[in-house]
Parts: structure tokens; sequence; C-alpha cells
């Protein structure tokens, strides 16, 4: 899987913990196809987690590394490593009895104004429920509170 050249120390640390939680973690799959704006889904009843590593990059404005310095993708990798994160807090939550971990209130006062456009996106075109998406956008952000609830929720 390409995706993975992009990640963190970190976020392999958190892939590796998502497979222990028996999901599967695949990329570049047609649901990325049919909507080349998404970076990643989370499939609850499959137990899936798909990168769309190829749309990240067109978003990102991605171009082969041979012919750059080695910190000149950092959009991608940025993008990438969020997307990860998004998710696997859908699997923090699925983990939870498909609840919230955090207060949202407390976290939708932290969610950046950039992400307001990112969260309206995910509630009106797939099923996302709003508080769940505040954390989720929150929470890309914060690659060790991922590890340590992920360690807590579902392992």
């Amino acid at each position: 899987m390409e995706f993975i050249i992009f990640l963190s120390k970190l976020d392999k640390e958190i892939l590796d913990l998502v497979v222990k939680a028996n999901y599967v973690v695949e990329e570049n799959k047609i649901e990325c196809l049919l909507n080349k704006e998404i970076k990643g889904l989370h499939n609850f009843e499959e137990k899936k987690i798909i990168i769309c590593t190829e749309n990240a990059k067109r978003k990102t404005s991605y171009r082969n590394k041979k012919q750059l310095l080695s910190k000149d993708n950092f959009k991608t990798e940025r993008a990438i490593r969020k997307a990860l994160r998004h998710e696997v807090t859908h699997v923090i939550q699925r983990c939870n009895n498909n609840k919230t971990i955090g207060d949202i209130k407390k976290l939708e006062s932290k969610l950046h104004q950039s992400k307001r456009k990112a969260l309206e996106f995910s509630t009106s075109n797939f099923s996302g429920n709003y508080a769940k998406e505040v954390e989720a956008y929150v929470l890309e952000d914060k690659p060790k509170k991922v590890k340590r609830m992920i360690k807590k929720y579902c392992l």
C-alpha cells in the first residue's frame, strides 16, 4: 500500500493497532473513484478503512519525489495522515458502542474554522453523524490521543 510511505512512525503504530483490532485497511478502492473529493472512509459493516491515496495526491498537487526536495510533498503527507486518523476515530467510536468518546460541545469549540466546510461536506454527502464527524475532525490533528484511544476502546 503506497499510503504507508507518507505516514509518520506514530501513524504507522496507529495503523498496526487498527489491524490488531481486526480491521482491514485498503487503498484506492472503487469508493475513491466514485467520489474524488474524499481522502478516506470507514465502512462500518465490513470493519474496513479505505485510504484514497490517489485522491489525496491529486488534491494536494503531489509530484514525483525524484524531481523534488524531500519535504516538497508535505501537504500530501499531512492529508493522508489526517485521513487515517480521522477514519481511525470512527473505528474507535464503533468500538465504543457506536458513540463519541468526548464531550462534543467542548470538541466543537476546538474545531478549526477551516474544517467547518469539510464537516458540512461529510454530514451532507455521507451518512455522517454530526457529533461523530466533529470528533473525527478534531482528533485527526491529535495522533497521540488517537493511539491512546484505540488501545483503550478497541484492544
